[in-house]
């Protein structure tokens, strides 16, 4: 009779897992108590809070302002008038205008468009072109850049060019230099492009300038005259 009574069989594992419950399987357990209790000291806590709290009043900040009463200027005082006021834009028109269909240019042609104050050729200008190219600098077209043929020649002129005083002082300076150049590589003018501050490290540039010797520039396979820039440098050691 007492096995058909007691139906539950209790397993090995689960008399461990009974007997081993841990702290954390507790808590879990108890969640629900502890939650429920939590809310209940919160709606408390806040119900007492603004039933017994002391009540805020604000402070009194208003004001009052005395009447303000008009002020007669004096004769002297000149009250100036008015602006005058800007004038309305004037609303475009359209206007209907009728223009025929058939419209006639006239030829194109400089004898029946003559232009007034042409230059003359080169040869009624009493030079030609290879003066007018020589006159100022201006840009020349060539294919191969003419190069410097003797550097040890020129360093040596900027060293005996260079101004003493300013060599002593430690005074240096760049001067950017116009060459004009013709087909054999000769210097024929010469022009300061961009001063170095300093006039006499400029004269002294324009000085050593003549001595400098190039090979032809090229335009293409012929030798052509040139305008071309070099910066010429003063520095002491």
């Amino acid at each position: 009779m007492s096995a058909a009574a007691d139906s539950t069989v209790t397993t090995p594992s689960q008399g461990l897992e009974a007997r081993f419950e841990t702290a954390n399987d507790r808590f879990k357990k108890s969640f629900g108590a502890w939650f429920a209790g939590s809310i209940i000291l919160a709606s408390l806590f806040h119900f007492a809070l603004f039933n017994y709290w002391p009540a805020m009043t604000a402070q009194d900040i208003s004001f009052t302002a005395e009447e303000l009463e008009a002020v007669e200027l004096p004769p002297e005082i000149e009250i100036p008038p008015p602006p005058q006021a800007i004038a309305r834009p004037g609303t475009p028109v359209v206007a209907e205008t009728a223009v025929e269909e058939d419209i006639t240019i006239a030829p194109t042609t400089f004898s029946e468009n003559p232009v007034e104050n042409l230059p003359p050729p080169p040869s009624q200008r009493g030079g030609g072109e290879d003066e007018e190219l020589a006159a100022a600098p201006r840009f020349t077209p060539m294919t191969v850049r003419p190069d410097i043929l003797n550097r040890d020649e020129v360093g040596r002129a900027l060293e005996r060019e260079y101004p003493p005083l300013l060599r002593d002082a430690g005074i240096g300076g760049t001067v950017v230099v116009w060459f004009f150049i013709d087909e054999e590589g000769r210097v024929q003018r010469t022009q300061v492009a961009k001063s170095s501050g300093h006039k006499a490290l400029d004269e002294a540039a324009i000085r050593v300038a003549d001595l400098y010797r190039f090979s032809p520039a090229m335009n293409r396979d012929k030798k052509v005259k040139v305008w071309v820039q070099i910066p010429v440098t003063f520095k002491t050691r």
